[in-house]
């Protein structure tokens, strides 16, 4: 009878599946007591940051106590699951398919077990169910598929998103009543209710302040700078080309006018780091840098056009 019991997938449950559900629910009351008594703990800790004006550090802990709440929530439907299952552990022994009155729960205990790695227990139950109903049925209660029947509450409690504003300010005002501590909840409900720009002060400034520097660059660099040094290499050029044309260009003249071209282009970019400096803004000085090294190279290649036009002259 046993092996045709195997070979319809009947019977693969009994003492095992008996012996794991026992365990985990004796696993679930002692981890339930365990919690309550760390949960009282931080409840207390929070009223005392609280009651102290340490605000920030109160709304972080309230998630703590949130999550911790929930596992206890959890663990309380988890262990009646277990109990009812316990007890109709003949029913699933003795039909192939899953009764629909027991889906529920066996549903939820396979989406619970690998969540809950402090029931080991379960992932055994888990395991035995698989090798009863197949992995088809292990999918559906694992991916929350339409039709997979899985406990609502177990889902919300487990999910691993942040909790609401609501939910935090609900458990903040509770902690106060439940120790008396008078505390003001505009504060926190106002920096609760705060965009994530708003506390990293937005991109709007950032923008703004690009869109400035690209003003003053657009209106500062084609007019006066480049210009003024087109002056100086116009000036500086005439006397070059005279002598060029009576052919007595000493080396001594050259190093004098590279030296002196060297020293203008310091002398300016010298008043262009102190202008910058006088500027209150960063991009401003940024800007201007940008505006002193273009000139640099400007002037760096225009001394190499003249030394080359020197050469082959």
């Amino acid at each position: 009878m046993s092996v045709l019991n195997q070979l319809f997938n009947r019977g693969l449950l009994g003492p095992k599946c008996k012996t794991c559900l026992t365990m985990s629910i004796s696993r679930i009351k002692l981890l339930q007591n365990k919690r309550d008594v760390q949960l009282k703990l931080m409840r207390k800790e929070i009223a005392q940051f609280l009651q102290a004006g340490q605000e920030p550090i109160a709304r972080i802990r309230v998630e703590h106590v949130i999550r911790e709440q929930n596992m206890c929530a959890v663990y309380e439907i988890l262990e009646m699951f277990c109990e009812f299952l316990l007890a109709r552990v003949p029913i699933l022994d003795s039909q192939r398919e899953c009764p629909t009155d027991l889906q529920e729960a066996v549903a939820s205990i396979i989406f619970a077990a690998p969540r809950c790695s402090d029931l080991p227990d379960l992932l055994h139950v888990r395991n035995l169910f698989g090798a009863k109903y197949g992995k088809e049925f292990i999918s559906a209660a694992s991916e929350l598929r339409p039709d997979s029947k899985v406990n609502r509450t177990i889902v919300e409690k487990l999910s691993v998103s942040a909790p609401s504003v609501n939910i935090k300010l609900e458990v903040l005002k509770d902690i106060t009543r439940e120790y008396n501590v008078q505390w003001d909840s505009s504060k926190t409900e106002a920096e609760l209710r705060k965009n994530p720009e708003d506390l990293l002060n937005g991109p709007k400034n950032i923008a703004a302040a690009s869109m400035a520097s690209s003003q003053l660059e657009a209106a500062d660099s084609p007019h006066s700078e480049p210009s003024i040094m087109s002056r100086r290499d116009a000036r500086g050029s005439q006397p070059r080309k005279s002598q060029i044309a009576a052919g007595n260009v000493p080396t001594s003249t050259i190093n004098a006018s590279k030296s002196l071209t060297k020293t203008n282009s310091m002398g300016s970019n010298v008043a262009d780091v102190k202008d910058t400096r006088s500027q209150p803004s960063d991009v401003l000085e940024r800007a201007r840098a940008a505006i002193a090294a273009a000139d640099r190279a400007s002037s760096a290649a225009r001394s190499a056009v003249e030394l080359l036009n020197l050469g082959t002259g």
